[in-house]
């Protein structure tokens, strides 16, 4: 047996219409030889929007409908009363297994109407637990139309995870467990995603290949790649990580600092103990112009959420991938990107293994991480806007002992100019073990000889010879302060410096992230820290869309959100590479930009606010700055202060509503409702609280949880008084705020980023 599903919306006013018009076609199917079954569902969310679906008994009984009249009838129907269908609004379905592992569990149940509210509060509440539940993908909640019957329609990743949770009652009563009532006579199918008829064979490239399926592909097992698949897995959505590289780098030829705002990041994901195990606290920064030290600043700042990290990039890739390990994912290495071609509802990827052999992966979306060189970038034909820009000069980088008398843990740069034009550059990072460094600067001329007077390509070069001890000395000789002597040279490499940005982030379904979309010079330590954020924006955004909640406008937001980021930083580190540009003014706000704690989204189509007076929230973080964390939080039952990152800390939006004392009763009252109904619009993707202040009465309710702000750090800190709300994206960032609470206000914003089909 096949089933297809086809999900239409209707055009506004036009729902009677649907409904009749299906009448008329449906009994057309119903006499057609081997249809099995034809149903109109509603949605139950939205009334506008409904799902067709047929049986057939093979694929013939199919394709003779598809291609025959009556689909025609169906086709002009859709044409007649409703919008366009969207990507991914069709489905194909067998209820025998098939190659995708993906599969669709319809359980069909009955509610009376007298305890209909009953089941729509349970409802939400199942669906807001079920996200949690590994192999759980998303679910549809549609209603027979003139019926008491519902169907939950369930998508999971594969087989085994749907049975190990039925097989567990107590995990079944727990997630299950607000509608339980209702599943006493209830009928279950299983289906199996399946490819339409006459394309179950997958394309040949000269030979049968295997072809794999899997919900995100992603192209590159760098920083950006590993943060972009932990986020995913996080999240249930299945992933594939692949590597060209067969081994993992063993030298800290790359990025060495980790930024603070990475470090917020990676406390989220878990990572950030080992990661501080691993590395060394970078505290300052001191700048030598022509040996006269023009600044210094300690970044030991006490209101910093991390300090700065100093850690190799191999040990951040070691860290990320074990973290993505425990999430049951293991990068592919030795596996390289070849093509792609992408239609409506996915992309179809070839690979090239190192044993010769060549596969296929289905996937619903790519992400290209695959750095400098970016085969996905090559193949969607993106430019560099302005074109990519090289620095003339050559550059070494070498790992080596230093004695000199240096504060430790300092960031060291030293410049030398003639004439105002700057000649030479030093710079020295401290890395864990005494007297250890990580050097940048220029190669010595006879690197420039050996590329025969031709340019040298970007990146690292295995072309030519490697630095010797004797070339580090020289620098230091030249730059350092006298004395200075080098020793235990681990390893050295010469490098082209490179800086551009491509055109567009996105290509319908590919993504390109990290240095695949961005390349600038190592000033600041930005690249890898960029590449990070840009995975982190994109990740919850794509696990939205796979689950099929995401409003149509929610992955445009990723180009929108992170190119302006990638445009200010290249600029930034390129004006900074041979200059002394630094705002003596104002170095500690110099560095919070570096650091991405002054980062904001305030241009995003996605934030907004509502405030009744304009200097209301004025104290606080604005739409589409970062959150702030704050402390002296209490929560019933706890014996300790919570911080704010406490409630915000997972995967969902984090919507924060506030009252004071001034607050009245009703507003207070109708949170709870208020809370409700965002989780249904969000499918369950909101988690909400309500802060009190101290000296305000709490409401007898259940939900949503009551916080109190005893010590009024988060009233200063975010600028509230009365009633207000803040909507705390996934990524941290602010992405609605209302004063006082404006329901109607927070719901369209919701819909900015839910607005897709439920």
């Amino acid at each position: 047996m096949i089933r297809t599903m086809l999900r239409i919306r209707a055009r506004p006013g036009s729902e009677a219409a649907v409904r009749s018009a299906w009448r008329q076609v449906a009994g057309q199917i119903g006499a057609l030889a081997g249809n099995l079954r034809r149903d109109l569902f509603l949605d139950a969310n939205d009334p506008r929007t409904f799902v067709v679906a047929t049986e057939w008994a093979d694929d013939d009984a199919l394709l003779g409908y598809e291609n025959g009249p009556v689909a025609a009838s169906v086709a002009a129907l859709v044409g007649a009363h409703c919008e366009p269908p969207g990507m991914g609004s069709r489905r194909v379905m067998r209820d025998r297994a098939g190659d995708r592992s993906t599969i669709f569990v319809d359980v069909e149940v009955t509610v009376p109407v007298a305890r209909l509210a009953e089941f729509e509060r349970g409802y939400a509440e199942v669906t807001a637990r079920m996200a949690g539940v590994p192999g759980y993908l998303r679910e549809d909640l549609l209603r027979e139309p003139d019926s008491d019957v519902f169907h939950i329609f369930a998508e999971w990743r594969g087989t085994a995870e749907f049975h190990r949770w039925i097989a567990n009652p107590a995990h079944a009563v727990e997630e299950a467990g607000p509608i339980a009532p209702f599943l006493l006579d209830f009928r279950r199918r299983l289906f199996h995603l399946a490819a339409h008829p006459g394309t179950d064979r997958e394309p040949r490239t000269g030979k049968e290949i295997d072809v794999q399926t899997t919900d995100v592909l992603i192209v590159g097992a760098g920083p950006t790649g590993l943060t972009a698949a932990v986020e995913l897995a996080r999240r249930g959505i299945g992933c594939q990580v692949v590597e060209k590289r067969a081994t993992p780098p063993g030298q800290a030829d790359k990025a060495i600092g980790v930024h603070c705002r990475t470090m917020e990041i990676w406390a989220e994901q878990g990572v950030v103990r080992e990661a501080m195990d691993a590395g060394i606290w970078l505290t300052g920064n001191v700048v030598f112009v022509n040996g006269t030290q023009t600044h210094r600043m300690s970044w030991e700042l006490p209101e910093l959420p991390y300090a700065h990290l100093g850690l190799p990039q191999y040990e951040t890739e070691r860290i990320l991938t074990d973290r993505l390990a425990t999430l049951g994912v293991r990068p592919r290495r030795g596996v390289e990107l070849t093509g792609f071609t992408q239609d409506d509802d996915g992309v179809l990827a070839t690979l090239a293994r190192a044993d010769g052999g060549e596969e296929a992966v289905r996937a619903r979306y790519l992400i290209g991480c695959d750095g400098a060189h970016s085969r996905v970038r090559e193949l969607l034909g993106l430019t560099f806007t302005g074109g990519l820009g090289r620095f003339p000069q050559l550059f070494m980088l070498v790992d080596v002992d230093v004695d000199w008398d240096m504060p430790a843990g300092h960031l060291l740069r030293f410049l030398h100019t003639t004439d105002g034009q700057m000649d030479g550059m030093l710079v020295c990072v401290p890395l864990r073990g005494e007297s250890r460094y990580r050097i940048a600067t220029l190669a010595p001329p006879r690197f420039f000889a050996q590329t025969g007077g031709r340019d040298a390509p970007p990146g690292f070069s295995e072309e030519l010879a490697e630095p010797t001890l004797d070339d580090v000395q020289a620098a230091l000789d030249h730059l350092a302060p006298p004395g200075t002597r080098a020793s235990n040279l681990r390893w050295s490499s010469v490098f082209r410096i490179s800086h551009g940005i491509v055109d567009r982030y996105r290509d319908r379904r590919v993504f390109v992230a990290g240095d695949a979309a961005h390349l600038h010079p190592p000033a600041g330590g930005q690249g890898m820290n960029t590449g990070i954020q840009d995975a982190w924006n994109l990740a919850w955004k794509v696990a939205l869309a796979v689950r099929g909640v995401a409003a149509p406008g929610l992955l445009d937001s990723y180009e929108s959100e992170r190119r302006p980021e990638g445009e200010e930083i290249v600029g930034r580190a390129v004006r900074m590479a041979f200059t002394d540009e630094l705002d003596h003014e104002d170095l500690k706000r110099q560095f919070l930009q570096e650091m991405s704690l002054l980062l904001s989204y305030s241009d995003s189509p996605l934030v907004g606010e509502c405030v009744a007076d304009p200097d209301a929230l004025r104290a606080g973080p604005r739409p589409g700055d970062r959150a702030p964390d704050v402390g002296g939080l209490r929560r019933p039952g706890v014996g300790h202060p919570l911080r704010l990152r406490d409630l915000t800390r997972g995967t969902r939006h984090t919507l924060l509503v506030y009252a004071d004392a001034s607050a009245g009763a009703a507003t207070v009252a109708a949170v709870a409702g208020l809370c409700a109904d965002v989780r249904r619009q969000a499918s369950g993707e909101v988690d909400a609280y309500l802060l009190l202040s101290p000296d305000a009465p709490a409401p007898r309710q259940l939900a949503p949880p009551v916080v109190r702000d005893a010590a009024g750090e988060f009233r200063a800190g975010y600028g509230v008084t009365g009633s207000a709300l803040y909507l705390v994206r996934p990524d941290g960032h602010v992405g609605f705020r209302s004063q006082p609470v404006d329901a109607d206000a927070l719901r369209k914003n919701l819909h900015l980023v839910f607005g897709g089909a439920r």
